[in-house]
């Protein structure tokens, strides 16, 4: 009988032993996760005309992660990021998203930019069940529908054309000169503002398409003087805003002119190759100014800056740091064994929450986030004046 116990004892050693190792987090780890890390990816443009969007989006999101790790992680485990250049081509966005789900095996994708490049990316993010977090996105057609997968933190861009649309209504501004980025991204955002301007009775003077890669804006500057407009307002984002900025003001054209919160994102370097131009040009913010420390947290930004090696610091890198800090307490809350759908149920959970004075709501048939927006005037030094 005695081998027989023996048995039976190292048969029930091993069976603890199996049981242990089957519900323990390495076993159940989802794809992405380890023992000490969470690896989270990233597609966006670092090299060309817009690299300043995604450079500083990606500071803001670092900046973040940098701070949790130092604090020991996220239920013990590193937020690393894989941060690939798609140079804002669609196609390099989603072979770039390809491999960072299938060779770097991420768990969740974060901080994509622009709306032609998240149309690429979305249908393969879909496929895999991979989270996408945050883009810097806010066209309308991304909210209209909900999506499992996607999850925004910024205001829509209709959040921030609403806005400036009502502004030029309470100051009469009748007649309005529209510009846009010719992409999906203007020609989309074009579409979401036609109507806001009809419903406050605004005339729409002008619509006129701009290359993304135009060093020269002055026979668009030809056209505003020829049409009499009142305001003009930019759909764009990166140099291109800059060109036609300068050849506006060249021109004469004495209209104040209107941007959403993608269209200056150097402020401080566009200041100065404007030598002056960039005064009196306003613009739709979508998170607190980052030197307004009565915001908690913006506080906590400028904390995080101080204690940092990054000589970049402004609205881009602040909205990366916001949602860099959405997308941790998601994890956190998805516990210490956390999958995907535990990372999206989590998300979900939020609720109305708090980040310190800057508030993002969700819930299981709501991933819009914020809906914060308010104008904003650029000083001739870039300086944002409320």
């Amino acid at each position: 009988m005695r081998p027989v116990a023996t048995a039976m004892r190292i048969g029930t050693a091993s069976m603890v032993a199996l049981l242990a190792a089957m519900l323990s987090p390495v076993a159940r780890a989802e794809t992405g996760v380890t023992d000490n890390a969470v690896i989270v990816g990233q597609s966006a443009v670092f090299s060309g005309p817009v690299a300043d969007t995604g450079n500083h989006y990606r500071s803001g999101i670092e900046l973040y992660f940098d701070k949790v790790n130092k604090a020991g992680g996220v239920n013990g485990r590193k937020l690393q990021l894989v941060a690939l250049d798609d140079a804002y081509d669609p196609k390099r966005t989603a072979e770039n998203t390809r491999t960072l789900i299938e060779q770097n095996k991420v768990f969740a994708l974060i901080g994509y930019t622009a709306t032609a490049n998240l149309i690429a990316a979305m249908p393969i993010a879909e496929a895999a069940k991979v989270p996408m977090f945050a883009p810097l996105v806010g066209t309308t057609s991304f909210r209209q529908k909900h999506n499992h997968y996607l999850f925004h933190v910024r205001a829509s861009y209709q959040n921030e054309l609403s806005r400036i649309v009502q502004q030029l209504a309470v100051i009469g501004s009748d007649k309005v000169a529209v510009v846009y980025q010719d992409s999906a991204f203007g020609k989309s955002n074009l579409d979401t503002l036609l109507p806001l301007l009809q419903a406050q009775k605004l005339t729409v003077a002008t619509t006129l398409p701009m290359a993304i890669s135009a060093t020269s804006a002055t026979d668009i500057a030809t056209q505003i003087t020829q049409a009499n407009a009142g305001a003009v307002i930019m759909i764009m984002a990166g140099k291109m805003s800059e060109v036609l900025i300068r050849d506006l003001k060249a021109a004469g054209i004495g209209s104040t002119i209107y941007t959403i919160s993608v269209g200056v994102v150097d402020a401080k370097g566009a200041a100065a190759r404007l030598n002056g131009a960039l005064r009196g040009v306003v613009t739709a913010s979508i998170v607190p100014s980052p030197k307004l420390e009565r915001y908690a947290i913006v506080k906590e930004y400028r904390q995080a800056i101080a204690a940092s090696d990054t000589k970049i610091d402004n609205y881009t890198v602040l909205e990366g740091f916001i949602a860099a800090k959405v997308f941790t307490e998601g994890l956190r809350r998805a516990g210490r064994a956390p999958t995907r759908e535990g990372f999206i149920s989590a998300i979900e959970g939020l609720g109305k929450y708090d980040l310190g004075e800057f508030r993002v709501e969700y819930g299981p048939a709501n991933h819009n986030g914020s809906s914060f927006v308010e104008l904003e005037m650029y000083s001739g030094e870039g300086n944002l004046i409320r």
